[in-house]
């Protein structure tokens, strides 16, 4: 069970370190993006957002303290889902649709991360296959 976990805690975060390089990568043009968004200081957030998933996605997948690592994903994904996907505030059917289907797809994220953060936590010590086991517990 432990090789499965690991398989799916790597699996879990490939998303979000594409998502942190493309923070880094193209960082002009994500600010311009979150700025239209209406982000305020668009381009240090970008930073800030993409080293916080970054930092999440390592700790989930190497297994230092993966629950918080999941609880920094969720701390990115809610907010990320009303105020970059705000698909109740589209005019243009085709965007509203686009912006639904990724608000859905950040809640959704953010659901299997809360239920990783809960296993994580229960588990404790017998997750098994990290570096630093969870720092916090649920019985």
């Amino acid at each position: 069970m432990d090789v499965l976990v690991l398989i799916g805690r790597v699996a879990f975060v490939l998303l979000f370190l594409g998502s942190s390089y493309g923070h880094f990568a193209q960082r002009k043009m994500m600010a311009g993006y979150a700025a239209s968004k209406g982000v305020p200081a668009a381009p240090v957030m970008v930073v800030v957002t993409g080293a916080q998933i970054l930092i999440g996605a390592l700790m989930v997948a190497l297994g230092v303290w993966p629950d918080v690592g999941a609880l920094l994903l969720v701390a990115f994904l809610v907010p990320t889902a009303f105020v970059m996907h705000a698909f109740w505030t589209e005019t243009d059917p085709g965007a509203k649709v686009m912006e639904q289907t990724q608000f859905l797809k950040d809640l959704a994220l953010a659901g299997a991360a809360l239920v990783m953060f809960a296993v994580f936590a229960y588990l404790g010590d017998d997750l098994g296959l990290v570096l630093v086991g969870p720092l916090f517990t649920l019985s």
